[in-house]
């Protein structure tokens, strides 16, 4: 007989949940693989923060099912909080308490007593390097440091599934390439399957598969590099103080394929960009204020999917 397949880290089915009326979620489909680091990339509002939610079983979805290694979390949500480790984008540690100590409860919290605790928070201590600052404040600590301790938490019971809420949110690019250092040896080491919402796209490119959200909807789902190269050759942005609408029309005449216009600026993909370039200089050098030449990134795969820009909106996602 064949042997069984074990059941993916999470499974989303048709899942659907609302805010007063508005949709913060709809029919989304998505599954990540055991071991898998999987991002969850959207601007504010688009629905990644309350999946977040679902997962963690803090929120019960509207529609649809959310299993989690094959539990449900709805149906058996302390089979799946078992199997947990959740880092949210709010401050959860204890700023008075030291770093062992806030170690220590949360480590009761999960039924972890005498040795078996003491040695799970020396060990943790040291793959988060955190040991030489363990018995100092959390109060004390940079920004940087102080998230690693919110890791070590979250990873102290040795989790199936590791879930991350904008975990480098308020981090300068050095604590923030440090937070995902450490989160990769995690992986490496335990296997650890990580799931991770963010905003930023240098973010989402180190993920293995990732699913592109707006609007409560999965707008693009798949490795970075494959989604990438599905926008074909270089990406053409034009800029203009003058008839943008008009401009795209003459651009589009000229290059003979099809460009957009997303708040002014005019866009083109194109594998012949650099022999265009010198092109559209000469034919409108007077309508032309900037013109920027690139490799396809992740944002232009949003705005190929959404025809809009990616960037937050004013409404933050409820809470």
């Amino acid at each position: 007989m064949p042997a069984p397949t074990s059941p993916p880290a999470v499974r989303v089915e048709q899942l659907g949940h609302d805010y007063r009326g508005r949709a913060a979620l709809q029919e989304v489909d998505l599954e990540v693989a055991p071991g898998e680091m999987f991002g969850l990339l959207g601007p504010n509002g688009s629905g990644k923060t309350t999946l977040f939610r679902i997962l963690a079983t803090l929120l019960r979805p509207a529609t649809g099912r959310a299993m989690v290694f094959g539990r449900d979390a709805v149906r058996e949500p302390a089979a799946v909080r078992a199997r947990l480790g959740v880092v949210f984008q709010a401050p959860a540690v204890d700023r008075l308490l030291t770093v062992r100590e806030n170690l220590d409860i949360h480590g009761r919290l999960y039924g972890m007593r005498g040795r078996t605790l003491r040695d799970a928070i020396t060990a943790t201590l040291e793959r988060l390097r955190l040991a030489d600052r363990a018995h100092d404040r959390v109060g004390v600590l940079s920004g940087g440091l102080a998230r690693r301790v919110e890791i070590a938490k979250g990873v102290l019971h040795r989790p199936a599934l590791l879930l991350l809420d904008e975990p480098s949110t308020g981090l300068d690019p050095a604590a923030r390439a440090d937070l995902w250092d450490c989160v990769r040896e995690l992986r490496a080491r335990d296997g650890t399957t990580i799931l991770f919402t963010t905003h930023l796209l240098e973010e989402a490119d180190g993920c293995d598969r990732v699913a592109i959200l707006a609007a409560g909807r999965v707008v693009a789902h798949g490795a970075p590099r494959a989604l990438r190269e599905e926008v074909g050759g270089d990406v053409l942005v034009i800029t203009t103080r003058g008839d943008a609408a008009r401009l795209r029309a003459d651009v589009e005449s000229l290059a003979g394929l099809p460009a957009t216009e997303i708040d002014g600026a005019i866009r083109l993909e194109t594998p012949a960009a650099r022999v265009l370039v010198p092109r559209l200089l000469e034919t409108f050098p007077d309508r032309i204020d900037a013109l920027t030449l690139g490799r396809p990134t992740l944002f232009d795969v949003f705005v190929r999917r959404t025809g809009k820009r990616f960037e937050p909106v004013a409404a933050r996602e409820a809470s």
